[in-house]
């Protein structure tokens, strides 16, 4: 049984830092691109951050680049989302998904798993 476990949430400050981690399981993590998401309740998800299987390649939505980083570590089937320099607009559940494709990953186009979130909230 496939199972993504997101964590790392939690209440911060505007500016602050926060690191996410998702730990995967039943899965050969090496071969899956995995990604971050983010969904506010009433509003479509958002595409956050791509990584491809290896980490050689990472993608980001504009509304974060320069301030978050994706990384993996396939040694502990663990993708993690650094996050920095945190906004209000970044409030939001945080999902991390997986795929054989990473352009699926980066289009949101139908992941093959998904975790069950993580609650980021920025409060100024």
């Amino acid at each position: 049984q496939v199972q993504l476990v997101e964590s790392g949430g939690g209440l911060v400050q505007v500016g602050d830092s926060l690191r996410l981690s998702c730990a995967a399981s039943g899965l050969t993590f090496s071969s899956y691109a995995m990604g971050w998401f983010r969904q506010v309740p009433g509003k479509e998800r958002e595409f956050v951050a791509a990584i491809s299987m290896s980490g050689s390649s990472t993608y980001y939505a504009d509304s974060v680049k320069g301030r978050f980083t994706i990384s993996r570590d396939n040694a502990k089937n663990t993708v993690y989302l650094q996050m920095l320099k945190l906004k209000p607009e970044d409030t939001a559940v945080y999902y991390c998904g997986a795929s054989l494709s990473i352009v699926l990953v980066i289009t949101d186009g139908g992941l093959d798993y998904w975790g069950k979130g993580t609650l980021v909230t920025v409060s100024s």
